[in-house]
């Protein structure tokens, strides 16, 4: 039986996250949460919706999913499969067995879920988050011939592919750093389509014009750097 952990980045999220933890299947072994230097009552929420709660100061989405991998490091007992889960509630958790099947039927090392048009709630992502995405993925297909349609952060990968990966970025720029350390390392992957609805509370990048800004800003930098990397 494969054991999978989910990790779960989170900003003040007290109104979403027990709705996340609640849904998401029986067969994960064990819930991370990584408040990111929260405000409200995140953590205490998390931790009685039966969470691991873990404490990260520093600001960045990155430093939270750091945080938790450094965690499972830790642990005696590794896991074979790694998810990463938003805790704003846009996502549908119950959907996590469509991401590890591949991992689980077809030994796929990488699932993205592709928050595909027919089936996002309208207004679920600004014109901005998907017009990045966009260039985003036209531009790993122009460099890298890749497949990928989306930066999701809903996805999964298999323990030991993830850190083979090793991992940097703090901030923004953590989904698209994946997904082009998995091309140029040769990983397979494939895309599951997922459904997204509007998240609860405002995005802490979309939302604002500056989380816009430098989120294009990392993910054109790490695209920029692997395209001329030697």
């Amino acid at each position: 039986m494969s054991i999978i952990k989910v990790i779960i980045p989170a900003f003040n999220e007290e109104k979403a996250i027990a709705n996340v933890i609640a849904e998401i299947p029986n067969g994960v072994n064990e819930i991370i949460v990584i408040s990111n230097n929260s405000t409200d009552k995140t953590e205490e929420v998390a931790n009685n919706a039966g969470a691991k709660v873990l404490l990260e100061t520093r600001k960045g989405y990155g430093y939270a999913c750091l945080k938790g991998m450094e965690y499972i490091m830790n642990l005696e007992t590794k896991p074979d499969i790694i998810v990463f889960l938003d805790g704003d509630y846009s996502d549908y958790p119950e959907e996590l067995t469509k991401l590890v099947a591949p991992i689980l039927n077809q030994n796929i090392d990488f699932v993205i879920g592709a928050r595909v048009s027919n089936l996002r709630e309208k207004g679920s992502m600004t014109p901005q988050q998907v017009f990045g995405n966009w260039l985003a993925t036209f531009l790993m297909k122009v460099f890298f011939k890749a497949k990928f349609t989306d930066l999701g952060p809903f996805r999964a990968i298999k323990y030991d592919k993830l850190l083979q990966l090793q991992m940097e970025d703090k901030t923004y720029g953590w989904t698209v750093e994946m997904q082009l350390k998995v091309l140029k390392q040769k990983m397979s992957y494939v895309e599951i389509p997922v459904r997204y609805k509007n998240r609860i509370g405002v995005s802490k990048v979309s939302g604002t014009v500056k989380g816009t800004i430098m989120a294009g800003v990392k993910i054109i930098g790490w695209i920029m750097k692997y395209t001329f990397k030697k």
